[in-house]
């Protein structure tokens, strides 16, 4: 992964799923969620705020994306928990597309 100006690459944009996740961790080992939905692409830190488990193996849908362990939603945008059990937000990064580079800033928008 490169960095420029406050921007990590961090994946090509085919090996996003349509409708879809991928989980990725930065150099510094940063796990992301990648998510692609309704020709959009969004970050998130990949960790579940209530079970600490990976949000990429969950279910995208109606912009938000479930936490396959015991079902807390998180708004792709802001990362805040749409329902229980979950009551704190994820952090989310702002996204970049640069051709067919996905770049994030790694400054968290919310935590």
């Amino acid at each position: 992964m490169s960095e420029t100006d406050g921007w990590t690459k961090v994946a090509e944009l085919d090996e996003i799923p349509e409708e879809g996740v991928l989980g990725i961790e930065t150099d510094d080992e940063t796990p992301i969620a990648l998510v692609r939905t309704e020709g959009e692409i969004y970050a998130l830190r990949d960790v579940c705020s209530h079970a600490e488990v990976r949000l990429s193996e969950g279910e995208v849908e109606d912009g938000t994306i479930e936490c396959w362990l015991h079902g807390s939603c998180f708004d792709l945008k802001s990362g805040a928990p749409i329902n229980p059990p979950a009551t704190r937000p994820v952090p989310t990064y702002d996204v970049k597309i640069d051709g067919d580079d996905v770049l994030v800033s790694l400054d968290e928008k919310n935590s």
